[in-house]
């Protein structure tokens, strides 16, 4: 019996690897076919070969600079900044439905994206109206996303305990005002309010090393975090009860886990404005295909979000005759993709 059990349990590691391998090349791939693709039409081996010559210059040899500069300085940036984004997106996304056991969470549910939305409406708003000052937006952002962070850990934490319900509570109450807020920057904003709409409306056009940069460093950390409580986090889904009578500590993991997916929500907003579904969508697609262990789910997350942001940036970037936001083309198609995904779940309901 516990030669079979273990048998079982070897397979299924060795599945989850292929899973996240294929993924891994599919990502790798796709990433290599969008810097190739833009209205200047450059070949493959002519971007490798300008990616290489970071390393050996030789290889840039009858290479026009405009190429080069196309590719190193506004392709690559911005698909890197996209893969990053949707990996960011998507495992906070799975870490908020897990630690706070509501299938609907996400950044939204902890009002993390109003709070960074109102930093650079805010921002926004000052540059509009003053001649010396110029705001960093992507700084406001932040700011805003963490500040947020902050009131609502305190609203939520009662007799020094943070429950689930007392967060999502919390972040919905402060979702509302910032949103309240926002809408009032955007009365007083006048003929300039379509500055803060764009915004809003999210998207990786003319984004630069130093977005991505900050991506990696911020996300990388913080997917490490989560990784490493995974197996907490199975364990607290089980119930703080189950879990406390396990061995782990509840409140702490909590705590720590919730700044970490906050934290990559905060700088993906403050990079790439409202960034719709990413989050919410790609953790359930993948529970259908490797279950619900978080020692897999977040990896796969993070690999899946990035795929599916850069494929919706590239879509709106090489095949329409004008970009749109890819804020606006994930929520136009993710919306009804989540419908189907929820109406297949649940016949019985319809």
């Amino acid at each position: 019996m516990e030669n079979q059990l273990w048998i079982k349990m070897q397979d299924k590691r060795k599945k989850d690897s292929l899973i996240l391998f294929f993924f891994f090349c599919v990502l790798m791939g796709v990433g290599l076919m969008a810097v190739n693709l833009g209205r200047a039409e450059i070949s493959i081996l002519d971007t490798l070969k300008i990616i290489g010559g970071r390393v050996d210059p030789s290889l840039l040899e009858g290479i026009p600079d405009s190429w080069s500069s196309i590719v190193w300085n506004i392709r690559l940036p911005r698909i890197l900044t996209g893969i990053l984004v949707g990996c960011g997106l998507a495992v906070s996304g799975a870490v908020f439905q897990a630690l706070l056991m509501n299938p609907l969470a996400d950044s939204y549910t902890m009002g993390v994206s109003s709070g960074a939305a109102f930093g650079a409406s805010v921002a926004i708003f000052i540059n509009l109206f003053s001649m010396n000052l110029h705001l960093p937006v992507t700084l406001f952002a932040f700011m805003g996303a963490l500040g947020t962070l902050g009131l609502v850990l305190r609203i939520a934490r009662v007799d020094g305990t943070l429950s689930p319900s007392n967060m999502i509570i919390a972040g919905i109450i402060v979702s509302s005002i910032f949103s309240a807020g926002i809408s009032f920057l955007k009365s007083l904003s006048g003929e300039g309010v379509s500055a803060i709409i764009y915004w809003l409306m999210g998207s990786l056009s003319a984004r630069s090393w130093m977005h991505v940069g900050l991506c990696f460093v911020v996300i990388g950390i913080c997917m490490a975090i989560c990784l490493y409580y995974a197996d907490d986090l199975n364990l607290m889904c089980l119930g703080d009860q189950e879990a406390r009578n396990l061995g782990v500590d509840t409140q702490r993991v909590r705590r720590i886990l919730l700044i970490s997916g906050s934290l990559m929500t905060a700088v993906c907003v403050s990079v790439s404005g409202i960034i719709g579904f990413i989050g919410l969508i790609v953790p359930h697609m993948l529970r259908f295909l490797v279950g619900s262990d978080n020692r897999i789910l977040l990896p796969l997350s993070g690999l899946l979000g990035g795929l599916l942001l850069l494929l919706a940036d590239t879509v709106t970037r090489v095949l329409l005759n004008i970009e749109i936001p890819v804020g606006v083309f994930t929520t136009l198609f993710g919306g009804p993709f989540f419908i189907a995904i929820f109406v297949k779940k649940n016949k019985a309901l319809f």
